[in-house]
């Protein structure tokens, strides 16, 4: 039989076939899982329409049942010959079924069943990225607990500047995460919408219950009209990416600081010696490779939105192959992530800070505004304050007071770290993960 949906009575050029299909075999492993889902779904709705008998699906879930749990074990695979995931399970089922086999493509067409994989693939990985968020989130807090009370200078342009402390700065990235959440759950809900039924984008002349397979799906909704759900391809990738690069972003920044704090110029802390390497002719090194790495990935991330933008941006309504180009900077992009933030919170749980920074005097200047602004709450106009010490740091006689009072809402000494949890916590309730998962146990009969 043909190993592709759409082969006739001729064949392709075998070079022509390589350039066109690329790696979409090996990128379809991905969504193998997602395909099988979504086929599910598919021939229930056409069951409930009159296009399949009852022991027909009956017959056709328990096989698809069956290839799903191949593709959990890892044991799925595209054989040579064949160009994708969806021509391999239409294969399978045929083989074990007949004529049965070849009736689960109607009224859809690879469009929309690419399409529906991808959003099922995206919204399962956007929940791993969440959960990997949370997980840093918590520590990153927890270390802002525990050395809240401890000092640490802070700079701007790179010049010690005043006091900051090592709640503020794990409390910082923390906070930065709990935006990055709510980019991750607006990416969630656009990819959370329904285009199966969509066909090649103009719909099928087969009366479609849409809303069947959205709510079997656990979809918020469907993309209702049938040329968008075509033309959300490209721009659902472009969306979640930013998001991505958003998470990207704070783990970059994170990063670099790491790298640079655990120097020996600054040591401000040490990260643990299982999770850095030697130099081969430097016996006293422990670089911070994970950190450099985690910084390199993550501004490599950043470029993905860019990446597909680029590739999208200029093709009119309707599917092009274009958009097959995507798929290879996408779909490994969620791993990378995940695994960023994995090895992220793994080395923050594990830091160690020095507490004792402030006792060597090269920092003694960051006090400065403390003591202009004491001298102005006790009556003095601020501008002969600022004068008086900036002449006294310049003499060098300046004895600076390194008792810190600060009250205001996210300050040294009110951290607000309940409040950030708080905005964390809504966050993460608006996601709506368990009932995306109770769907899919029930099309699985789990």
């Amino acid at each position: 039989m043909a190993n592709k949906l759409w082969e006739k009575d001729f064949e392709v050029n075998k070079e022509i076939e390589r350039f066109t299909v690329g790696r979409d075999r090996e990128l379809d492993l991905y969504l193998a899982k997602y395909d099988v889902l979504g086929s599910m779904a598919h021939i229930t709705m056409l069951q409930s329409i009159g296009l399949l008998e009852a022991d027909e699906l009956a017959r056709l879930l328990a096989e698809l049942k069956d290839i799903y749990r191949l593709c959990e074990a890892g044991k799925f695979e595209i054989e040579d010959g064949v160009e994708d995931v969806h021509s391999q399970v239409e294969l399978m089922l045929t083989r074990r079924l007949g004529d049965v086999g070849k009736k689960i493509h109607s009224g859809r067409s690879r469009n929309d069943q690419v399409l529906v994989d991808l959003k099922l693939f995206t919204r399962h990985e956007l929940a791993e990225i969440v959960g990997l968020v949370k997980a840093l989130f918590d520590e990153l807090q927890a270390k802002s607990e525990q050395y809240k009370g401890v000092l640490m200078p802070g700079y701007t342009h790179l010049q010690v500047a005043m006091p900051s402390s090592f709640g503020l700065w794990f409390g910082a990235y923390a906070e930065s995460l709990a935006d990055d959440a709510l980019f991750l759950q607006a990416a969630y809900r656009m990819a959370n919408r329904n285009p199966l039924g969509s066909a090649a984008g103009y719909g099928s002349s087969f009366p479609l219950d849409r809303a069947m397979t959205t709510r079997l799906l656990g979809f918020d909704s469907m993309d209702y009209n049938v040329v968008y759900a075509q033309m959300g391809r490209g721009k659902t990738e472009r969306n979640v990416a930013f998001a991505m690069a958003s998470v990207a972003g704070t783990l970059a920044k994170l990063a670099f600081d790491a790298c640079l704090f655990n120097s020996q110029n600054f040591g401000f802390v040490r990260l643990p010696k299982e999770c850095t390497t030697g130099s081969s002719i430097m016996p006293h090194k422990k670089n911070p490779d994970v950190f450099e790495l985690i910084r390199a990935k993550c501004n490599k991330l950043q470029a993905l939105p860019q990446q597909i933008t680029l590739v999208m941006n200029n093709l009119p309504t309707g599917y092009f192959r274009d958009l097959q180009e995507i798929k290879e900077m996408f779909l490994p992009a969620f791993a990378e992530l995940e695994d960023c933030l994995s090895m992220a919170a793994y080395i923050i749980n594990r830091m160690e800070v020095n507490e004792h920074i402030l006792d060597n005097p090269m920092y003694d200047p960051m006090f400065s505004v403390e003591e202009v602004n004491r001298l102005a709450a006790a009556g003095m106009p601020f501008r002969d304050a600022y004068k008086k010490v900036g002449l006294e740091i310049e003499a060098g006689t300046f004895v600076p007071c390194k008792r810190i009072c600060h009250t205001h809402e996210g300050s040294i000494g009110n951290l607000q770290n309940d409040k950030v949890k708080a905005m964390m916590d809504e966050t993460l309730a608006g996601f709506g993960f368990e009932r995306v998962a109770e769907a899919e146990r029930r099309l699985l009969g789990c």
